[in-house]
């Protein structure tokens, strides 16, 4: 066999690997996009759309992107007594609230930092590096992380990126939406309501219960009564 046919047999051969592989890209990249994306990361999906100005494509881009690199991640499983200690935590930033809703926010953000590091998530020192995989498997709940981390660096930094600082309401807000996600991360959906509120907050908790069932207690005694 002359060498001039070896030549062209080895570029045939390159040829048909290179087309192969460049298929099995795109046969990946359609398994994981479109309807499959949008159903993974629901709100997110919404989100990363609207942060690509409408491009759909870039938005696919960037949440394959995350679950290539995160969609691996096993979660590891939380003991009893971790799970305790999370609980703990919440429910003293939740009293915490009624006086110091800023130092209650604050720790809310760093439970839930904690709480997905104890579950095997980047650690909370790789702050958007962690909300990224947790978009990945809570992508349902991960924005209320973003809520408490967001307000809690807006008062960090004094206010210096700008916007209205946030009020007492938009505060309880922010931990309301919170709490799904730890509730995620350390309840398994499964939440046990606090057994103790103050006397005044039992009698008129139903008046201040948030979406996701997580009551703040206090904020009644910043209102006026009416009648």
């Amino acid at each position: 066999m002359s060498t001039g046919v070896i030549i062209a047999l080895i570029v045939i051969v390159a040829v048909v690997v290179a087309v192969a592989a460049v298929l099995a890209v795109r046969a990946r990249g359609s398994a994981h996009g479109g309807p499959s994306l949008k159903r993974r990361f629901g709100p997110e999906y919404d989100r990363a759309v609207a942060r690509h100005d409408g491009d759909v494509k870039a938005a696919e881009r960037e949440l394959g992107g995350l679950v290539e690199r995160h969609g691996g991640l096993k979660e590891r499983p939380l003991e009893p007594a971790e799970r305790e200690r999370f609980e703990a935590r919440w429910a003293a930033a939740q009293e915490r609230f009624v006086d110091s809703p800023r130092e209650a926010v604050a720790e809310a953000d760093r439970i839930l930092a904690d709480a997905a590091g104890a579950r095997g998530y980047p650690d909370g020192g790789r702050y958007d590096e962690q909300v990224a995989a947790l978009a990945v498997h809570h992508a349902d709940h991960v924005q209320g992380y973003r809520h408490v981390h967001h307000v809690t660096r807006f008062h960090q930094d004094g206010g210096a990126r700008g916007g209205e600082a946030p009020g007492t309401e938009d505060l309880r807000a922010a931990m309301v939406e919170a709490r799904a996600l730890l509730d995620d991360l350390v309840g398994e959906g499964h939440h046990r309501a606090p057994t103790t509120r103050p006397a005044e907050d039992r009698q008129t908790a139903g008046r201040h219960e948030g979406r996701s069932g997580f009551h703040l207690p206090g904020l009644h005694r910043h209102q006026t009564k009416q009648g």
